[in-house]
């Protein structure tokens, strides 16, 4: 696997930027400076995060998002690349 996460990468596994092994390797979000831990997607060239506005679910049962635009910085949890 490569040591910088991808573009665009989406938790909903009925996305096309879904990828579960780099998910489960574990993707970290600095948006705008600050540590996110609710981010569903997110997409580096266009400078956006979609994140889970609490628990609330829309009627399919995906969490309920809202878009903001700021400096997106994606990040591997671990250390090192396995």
């Amino acid at each position: 696997m490569s040591d910088t996460p991808p573009d665009r990468l989406s938790a909903d596994p009925s996305s096309p930027f879904h990828d579960a092994a780099l998910l489960e390797r574990g993707v970290g979000i600095r948006f705008k400076g600050v540590e996110k831990n609710n981010v569903e997607e997110y997409c580096v060239s266009e400078g956006w995060v979609r994140v889970s506005v609490g628990k609330t679910r829309d009627r399919h049962g995906r969490p309920l998002t809202m878009k903001l635009q700021g400096t997106v910085e994606p990040y591997f949890r671990d250390a090192k690349g396995e």
